[in-house]
């Protein structure tokens, strides 16, 4: 079985840190990469080094980020036919209502506002974990084309 893990990109020190507790606290011990901003994220993806790394189970991207906002890093990740299909959950603190339409016409597999309390995005990250990681079925991986 393969492992699963998460590409957090979040560029708030206090958001990590309440992402990474409340996932300790719903007892998600995957592994959780980091990225502080959007140009990590798609490097995460795309730099020299990239083709070592395993593609993460789950994305879960902020849209506020400096250098690339995570909108652009989902246009980005859905252009490109190495990701095209990398499940990508939108968690932000956005009400504006462009975003949640943006975020769905350019292929986000859902959009979750962060709860302001905190009991509240415990329980959120406990039924995302729950859904992503556990319940839902990834799309196989694809053997690359010979050359």
């Amino acid at each position: 079985m393969q492992e699963k893990s998460i590409l957090l990109v979040e560029d708030n020190p206090d958001d990590e840190l309440l992402t990474l507790r409340a996932l300790k606290k719903n007892n998600i011990m995957n592994k959780v990469a980091i990225a502080r901003d959007g140009q990590q994220a798609l490097d995460y993806f795309f730099d020299a080094t990239a083709h070592t790394r395993k593609a993460p189970t789950l994305v879960l991207l902020d849209l506020k980020l400096p250098i690339i906002d995570g909108l652009e890093v989902l246009r980005r990740l859905r252009s490109d036919p190495r990701t095209s299909m990398q499940p990508v959950v939108i968690l932000t603190s956005s009400r504006e209502e462009q975003d949640i339409v943006s975020g769905y016409r350019l292929g986000t597999n859902s959009y979750i506002r962060k709860p302001v309390d905190f009991d509240q995005f415990v329980e959120a990250i406990r039924q995302l974990g729950l859904y992503w990681l556990v319940l839902n079925e990834p799309v196989p991986m694809q053997k690359e084309p010979p050359k």
